[in-house]
């Protein structure tokens, strides 16, 4: 991969630190570790400076838990049609994670690409085990689409058109939400489409770790219930379900056990795909815009597309 010289990148990354209503992001992202964080292999190979008038805002209350945040970037003074929505809810293997990470770009850099490929863009956080086992990221999420659907119109959003992205233990997270309306409110899920991202969706198919314990409990018993493969098959949320092409063999497992039962369903097959030459944490860390691979998916998913990398059942790679 060619890098930018790292004083070309220590501009680029200056010209996003300051005030948020000139389209720039905090500080944070212009930190000194952020170049090393960039070259890193399959890190953004570039930051794209926000479109000028860009708002950025910083740890929205949507929930009492301190880990109820989101930041939003919308695009400043609102004129024209409104946006669709991406909301991302990060991973971190249910006890561990953050919406941002200091001194480095993710994951800034979805909201990036969000807000330049004319979506609102929304990064949340969540409650994590072992102080807040099941079911609390599944609440944690459907509250924070609740706060979405009620204030992102104000911020040049569609509350209609909400697209929901979990990864790792974030698109568990999305899942469950999606599985289990209990944890939907009133009107169902408000969404007009998740995409779940090396995720896992049927307890009862795999080893837990002590990390996922942590979080859904060591008791065998509970976990059908707790899976949410029934009730992804049961929703009628449109889906585009994806993987890296090289992961721990358990999402490369579960990826194929959700598309194989969905497409053996009434509902019938979603679209699914594999991101070739990625490994599980860059899927979503290598987000630049449509020149990556994931959100060439996600722009096609949105715009009711054909997905531009249509991938059938492969063999799978090994981390």
């Amino acid at each position: 991969m060619n890098h930018l010289p790292r004083c070309a990148l220590a501009l680029m990354l200056g010209l996003l630190a300051g005030a948020a209503v000139a389209g720039q992001l905090s500080r944070d992202i212009a930190a000194k570790e952020t170049a090393a964080a960039i070259e890193a292999p399959g890190a953004p190979a570039n930051v794209t400076p926000l479109p000028p008038g860009t708002k950025v805002e910083r740890d929205i209350k949507y929930g009492p838990d301190d880990r109820n945040l989101l930041d939003v970037v919308s695009p400043g003074p609102v004129s024209g049609s409104a946006r669709p929505v991406l909301v991302f809810v990060h991973g971190g293997a249910f006890v561990g994670g953050d919406k941002q990470m200091p001194g480095k770009p993710y994951y800034d850099n979805v909201m990036m690409a969000a807000i330049a490929d004319g979506f609102v863009g929304v990064n949340m956080t969540y409650r994590l085990a072992p102080g807040s086992p099941w079911p609390a990221g599944a609440e944690d999420v459907g509250a924070a689409v609740r706060w979405v659907a009620d204030n992102i119109a104000a911020r040049g959003g569609d509350p209609a058109r909400i697209y929901l992205m979990g990864h790792s233990s974030g698109a568990v997270h999305v899942a469950t939400y999606l599985a289990h309306r209990e944890f939907q409110g009133p009107h169902g899920d408000l969404l007009a489409g998740a995409i779940l991202i090396s995720g896992f969706y049927d307890l009862t198919s795999m080893e837990l770790t002590d990390q996922r314990r942590a979080y859904f409990g060591s008791d065998a018993s509970t976990y059908k219930d707790r899976s949410s493969l029934d009730g992804l098959i049961a929703s009628r949320t449109p889906l585009l379900v994806l993987r890296a092409e090289t992961e721990p063999e358990v999402f490369a497992q579960q990826f194929d056990e959700l598309r194989d039962r969905l497409c053996a369903s009434p509902r019938g097959c979603v679209q699914t795909g594999v991101l070739p030459q990625h490994r599980h944490a860059n899927a979503v860390q290598s987000i630049d815009g449509r020149g990556s691979a994931l959100f060439r998916q996600l722009v096609a998913f949105v715009n009711g597309g054909k997905s531009p990398e249509p991938v059938e059942k492969t063999d799978r790679a090994k981390p």
